[in-house]
């Protein structure tokens, strides 16, 4: 019953057993994988895994840690990628202010968000948002595309922010992270918000969950998340499994699953 709405099985830290693991996944509970791209390149790898299974969806994007030497032309790439049937997103796209340090890579980065906001609005098509460390410029782009609708992945922002977000329609999906002993914004919005505005997701190859921190993530490991979510709003991991699933599926329009 898993859905891991965010996945970077293209990843290198899958290169010596891909194919084993993505053809065991089913077997391990995952029902559903979207493959979001960084680049053209990542982007092309993950439609052609889309292709190769039947349980995997691709996004396409260009992501903020991936500009250099990038020309706002090459999303005429990105948006060739969002006309294949395999592709339910436009990502992964945002923001990220942790990694980007300089006011001109800093505009930059803002000029090429405002452009595949304004790409999913002419698709109709979700964006997944990538936003570390840059909540207030993130809000101020989503406020500028009324028509917009989208997920802030690995969500880390405050209850507030969370707030405006829910309002505007937008979903909220939460990694392993949320699971860290240090946790403390992720929980509070996880058991705050409506159920059915959340999505789960790994993020791999990264934040794997407790008592896995550290450790190579796949999909399967959701269901640590799924236990937490369980835990903080008092029902059962199953029945936080179900919800996210059928979130997961109407907000990529996925009717399989």
């Amino acid at each position: 019953m898993i859905f891991d709405t965010h996945a970077h099985y293209y990843d290198e830290a899958f290169d010596a057993d891909r194919d084993a693991l993505l053809s065991a996944l089913p077997g391990r509970g995952v029902a559903l994988v979207v493959c979001p791209g960084c680049d053209l390149g990542s982007s092309r790898a993950c439609v052609s895994l889309a292709e190769r299974y039947d349980y995997l969806y691709a996004a396409a994007g260009i992501h903020p840690e991936n500009l250099e030497g990038v020309a706002l032309a090459e999303l005429d790439g990105v948006k060739a990628l969002c006309a294949h049937p395999r592709v339910v997103a436009v990502g992964e796209v945002g923001l990220d202010y942790y990694w980007v340090k300089t006011p001109e890579a800093r505009k930059r980065s803002r000029d090429f968000f405002d452009a595949q906001l304004s790409l999913a609005e002419e698709l109709d098509l979700p964006v997944i948002v990538h936003d570390r460390d840059a909540h207030r410029d993130c809000l101020d782009l989503v406020r500028a595309h009324p028509n917009a609708r989208g997920v802030f992945h690995c969500y880390s922002g405050s209850l507030e922010d969370a707030r405006v977000l829910l309002e505007r329609g937008w979903m909220l999906s939460f990694t392993g992270s949320l699971t860290f002993h240090n946790a403390r914004r992720a929980p509070e919005v996880a058991a705050w918000m409506p159920l059915e505005r959340l999505m789960l997701e790994t993020d791999a190859p990264y934040m794997a969950p407790e008592p896995y921190r550290g450790q190579r993530c796949d999909s399967a490991m959701i269901a640590r998340c799924a236990e937490k979510v369980a835990q903080l709003r008092g029902i059962s991991p199953e029945e936080v499994l179900r919800i996210t699933l059928e979130n997961g599926k109407r907000f990529f329009g996925i009717r399989e699953g």
